[in-house]
């Protein structure tokens, strides 16, 4: 049996998210074929990739191996299905702003991607909140920016919305609310809340708890999502935050799992933003148009 690229794409899902659940939720397909794809792939490449237990898809040392296989062929595929259709000869300087979170948890693999496409683009990151991001773009300091564009408040800028990341309420291994038919707001307002404060994080959480007739009970405001990840696996609390920070597994080795939430939660949305007036130059142009092939944006 021929290995697909199907095969590849439904592992790598599951292998970041830990669970066939949620590896379907994040690719919008049945768990039956991502269970049916990795069953396929086990076969072809003739060995165990997963170990199966009550809390999720654990990798074996085989997977692994394989994992960073699968990462390799992702890699490739993608440069050779994103021709570069702007010149790799494009020179200069592109100071680019972000925030902390999208520094940590979305950039790097971009930056290097960029760097081998444009060698001779000379990209310097900064690390900023937000009010600085703008006040920065608006004074010509920086370029561009890449920043949560739902938190953009001055008019003055223009924002490009890449990708949206659902929040989902974070909970540790065999918490009670798994297993209930729904949660909400009003459920989690009786559980110890862990608020996250970066990136205007706690302000986003106000503002739809607002709408509800209930609050979190907040037991820690942290800028750390370490801290939020450990303190959540290790039953002091519960949080709401966004998929593209999740990660299955705390510092200590301990499991974090995601619900679905009933009541509406808006999504943390990434993007581009840059002065409306600003006069684009060849380096912001091969930024943004490879942003734009990459999350296919239409030119």
């Amino acid at each position: 049996m021929a290995l697909s690229l199907k095969q590849i794409r439904y592992f790598i899902a599951t292998a970041e998210s830990g669970q066939v659940s949620q590896a379907a939720v994040n690719l919008s397909i049945s768990q039956s074929a991502i269970t049916t794809a990795i069953r396929d792939l086990e076969e072809t490449v003739g060995t165990r990739l997963f170990e199966r237990t009550p809390h999720g898809m654990d990798l074996t040392s085989a997977g692994r191996q394989f994992l960073s296989h699968a990462y390799d062929i992702q890699k490739k595929v993608e440069d050779a299905t994103h021709l570069n259709l702007i010149t790799s000869a494009v020179s200069g300087t592109l100071t680019v702003a972000a925030t902390y979170t999208v520094i940590g948890y979305f950039l790097p693999y971009h930056i290097e991607r960029l760097k081998r496409q444009f060698p001779l683009l000379n990209i310097q990151l900064f690390e900023l909140n937000r009010e600085s991001i703008e006040e920065g773009l608006l004074t010509n300091r920086y370029d561009i920016s890449v920043l949560l564009t739902s938190n953009i408040l001055n008019p003055e800028l223009s924002r490009e919305k890449l990708m949206s990341s659902q929040r989902r309420l974070w909970l540790p291994a065999q918490h009670h609310m798994l297993s209930a038919e729904s949660v909400g707001l009003k459920e989690i307002a009786e559980e110890p809340y862990i608020m996250l404060t970066v990136d205007e994080a706690s302000h986003t959480s106000l503002k739809y708890w607002s709408q509800t007739p209930y609050q979190p009970k907040i037991t820690l405001r942290t800028s750390s999502i370490e801290a939020v990840r450990s303190l959540v696996a290790n039953s002091q609390g519960v949080a709401i935050l966004s998929d593209m920070v999740h990660r299955p597994w705390s510092l200590e080795g301990r499991r974090i799992e995601t619900v679905n939430l009933r009541d509406p939660v808006p999504s943390m949305d990434v993007g581009l933003a840059w002065r409306r007036s600003a006069e684009f130059t060849p380096a912001m142009d091969a930024f943004r148009s490879y942003f734009r092939r990459t999350f296919n944006i239409p030119e």
